[in-house]
């Protein structure tokens, strides 16, 4: 073959496969152009390669510097193809792979479960009556879950079939343990380190083993407001939870007080509001018993108190129009991304 015929059909390849090369606009393109013309085996430069041999030995140097010249050609033009990929343009320059003009992929994101706003909103509603909020553990001893708080040893509160008490703390032949029942345990632990006037609110998990229902589940949350000071009366305890009833489900609540008992109140009353037509409990409050002051160390000719407990999945079903508490704790994402 002559070198001249040779070098031609190295020029009409090199034109063939810039050509090629700036019409791939993806990927799979360039690997195409690549493969028919630089591949190892059946590639377009590999058949010409095959002729150098029947060059004649004074020609074979040339011919052998152009087909170099030749591959290092086709190797920039993949090169630079692969390098427009990868920029998001093509080999015309002028011309995006996308348009950027077009929406981009929205992604969904998520947000505060119903039950966390609840307790932020209602910590913030009692922030500005003037209670601060605080916490405590949720695994508690006899002592502040019923010793305190006025409950006797017969009462039917103190039921290990009514308490997740803990095994291992029984065996130790310590203070039995147990999941808190009541977040009232906190009121017990500030009271025992904080001098009168407190004004305080704990917002928490409690534990009871109760079979799930409509309005019932054996983990759930309270919130437990004090307030301690010369001079509290029954008229403070309904003038914060009308305040606060209103605050949270609006102006046109109905709020009304039934006398009752506990062990750590005197006078005790339940709190109801109306929904859906009836009358339904959300809590229950009354005057600090004197002997829940004695236990922490407080004089009850000094002071006097109030304290209230209120649940909070039902005040979240209540302003969410939500019939049934395990709603709350399926974790289906269609039910919970309408909060």
């Amino acid at each position: 073959m002559a070198l001249v015929t040779f070098t031609q059909r190295l020029e009409d390849l090199k034109e063939s496969a810039n050509a090629d090369f700036q019409k791939a606009t993806t990927q799979a393109l360039v690997e195409e152009a690549r493969v028919k013309y630089l591949g190892a085996k059946n590639g377009l430069l590999k058949e010409v390669q095959k002729e150098l041999g029947k060059i004649s030995k004074e020609e074979k140097p040339l011919a052998g510097k152009a087909l170099n010249e030749t591959k290092q050609a086709l190797q920039k033009a993949l090169d630079e193809a692969e390098s427009q990929i990868r920029s998001g343009v093509t080999a015309a320059g002028d011309q995006p792979l996308f348009d950027p003009t077009l929406p981009g992929t929205s992604y969904t994101l998520g947000h505060i479960h119903p039950i966390t706003q609840t307790i932020s909103e209602l910590s913030d509603i009692m922030g500005r009556l003037g209670f601060s909020v605080v916490g405590g553990p949720e695994v508690e001893d006899e002592d502040h879950n019923f010793n305190a708080l006025n409950i006797p040893q017969e009462h039917p509160a103190r039921d290990p079939l009514d308490n997740f008490y803990l095994s291992f703390a029984q065996e130790t032949n310590k203070t039995p343990m147990l999941l808190r029942s009541q977040t009232s345990t906190v009121q017990i632990r500030v009271m025992e380190k904080t001098k009168p006037p407190i004004r305080i609110v704990s917002l928490g998990r409690v534990y009871r083993p109760d079979t799930a229902d409509a309005t019932h589940y054996p983990m759930f949350h309270q919130m437990e407001g004090l307030y301690v000071d010369e001079k509290v009366t029954m008229a403070d305890l309904k003038t914060v939870m009308h305040l606060f009833a209103k605050s949270y489900l609006g102006e046109g609540v109905k709020v009304r007080f039934r006398p009752s008992f506990f062990p750590f109140t005197e006078p005790s009353v339940e709190t109801d509001f109306y929904w859906n037509g009836k009358w339904v409990e959300y809590g229950g409050a009354g005057m600090v018993d004197p002997n829940v002051f004695r236990a922490v160390g407080y004089d009850p000719e000094e002071v006097t108190g109030f304290a209230f407990g209120l649940g909070v999945e039902r005040l979240c079903m209540r302003r969410h129009n939500v019939t049934d508490i395990r709603d709350l704790y399926q974790n289906d994402v269609q039910f919970l991304r309408q909060f």
